[in-house]
Formats: C-alpha cells, structure tokens, sequence
C-alpha cells in the first residue's frame, strides 16, 4: 500500500504543482491587466480579459523593440540605469536568466561533451558558447580553450571549467535530455531508454 501511495504521489504531484504554477501566474498577469483597466475606469470584462491585455501589451512590445529608435532608447535608458550599483546586480541576474530561456539563444554553441578525468572516468559537460573572453584568452596557455559547464545535481548553479576542445569527447545528445540527466544525477531517464529497457525485458521474457 505505501508503494501504491508513493507511485501515485510520484505521478500527480509534478502535474499538480504545474498547474499550479501556471495557474498562479495567470492570476497574477491577470489582476495586472485589470488594474490597468481600472486606470481607464474600465471594469473587468470577464475572466481572464486582464491576462489577456497583457500578452497584447507584450506583443505590441516586441513589435516596437524591433524598431531601431526604440531599441536605441531603450538600451539608452538601461545604460542610464546601470551606473546604480543595486540596479545593475538585480537587473544583469534576471537579464541572464531571460537569455538562457530564450528560444533564440538555443543550440547557439551549446553541445553536450563528456570530459575524461585522471582516473579513467568522464564527467558530462556542456559547451555553452564557443567565444572566449580576451581577458581569459590572453591568460590561457595556446591552444583551442572552450567553457564547459558541469551543472550540480538538483541545482541551477553549476561548474565552469575552461578545457581544451582537443580533450573532449562530443556527445549526439540533445541539450535539453543531457540536462535534465545532470540536474536529477540520472534519476530522471531520458526519452526512449524506458521504452529500450521494456522491449529489452520483453524479449528476456518470450525467449524464456
């Protein structure tokens, strides 16, 4: 029965809890819109009308920052703020965070690598970009230096090892399953080994 329990726990949890989530989210963006409506005396239309005016608001956004006066002063107005300390260290973390989530930086660079260590073993890493920095270019000895990332297990936070391309073993891994690998320490399998080890079962089982 406690297995039962747990196998059930295990499987509606994460749907529960991204539901919520996403539920969550949707509450918040929508008491944002209808607090703009109340700005024009409007009220609330039905539910989900706030929620609504702000993806418009947000694609309108994007509209115009493809616009180059309006991407000018907004980089203007950022470069303004940075000069303030508190700004610049909040503003830069979240500015990092929108970057990696976004689509248009994906497979820019980023390559699942195995990196072999001194006792034979390998550690799964990732190329996240192929420019170097000059300030670490011109320390390094010569050679072809790229940053590897070893993300720590159940943490966002990870290692970044500068390593030699020449000591890399390239891996035909999708960016997205290596991670997810790394980030549960193999717990979380990724797509099409769970089929692979069933047929695999399968098959033991017929020619028994």
């Amino acid at each position: 029965m406690k297995k039962t329990l747990l196998r059930g726990l295990l499987n509606v949890l994460p749907l529960v809890l991204s539901i919520w989530l996403f539920w969550s989210l949707f509450e918040s963006l929508d008491k944002v819109g209808n607090f703009l409506f109340g700005l024009f005396h409007i009220t609330e239309l039905f539910k989900g009308a706030g929620f609504l005016l702000i993806l418009t608001l947000l694609f309108i956004a994007g509209l115009l920052f493809s616009v180059s006066p309006i991407a000018w002063l907004y980089d203007f107005i950022i470069r303004q703020l940075m000069r303030f300390p508190f700004f610049k260290t909040v503003y830069s973390s979240i500015n990092d965070i929108a970057s990696l989530m976004s689509s248009d930086n994906k497979n820019k660079g980023q390559q699942t690598v195995l990196v072999h260590q001194a006792n034979d073993s390998y550690v799964i890493g990732f190329i996240m970009s192929d420019d170097m920095p000059e300030p670490l270019a011109n320390a390094l000895p010569e050679g072809d230096w790229v940053p590897v990332l070893f993300p720590l297990s159940y943490q966002i936070a990870g290692v970044t090892t500068l390593v030699k391309r020449e000591d890399l073993t390239l891996v035909d891994w999708s960016f997205e399953e290596a991670m997810r690998y790394n980030l549960t320490a193999g717990i979380s399998t990724p797509k099409g080994k769970s089929d692979k080890n069933t047929k695999e079962e399968t098959d033991i089982l017929s020619d028994s």
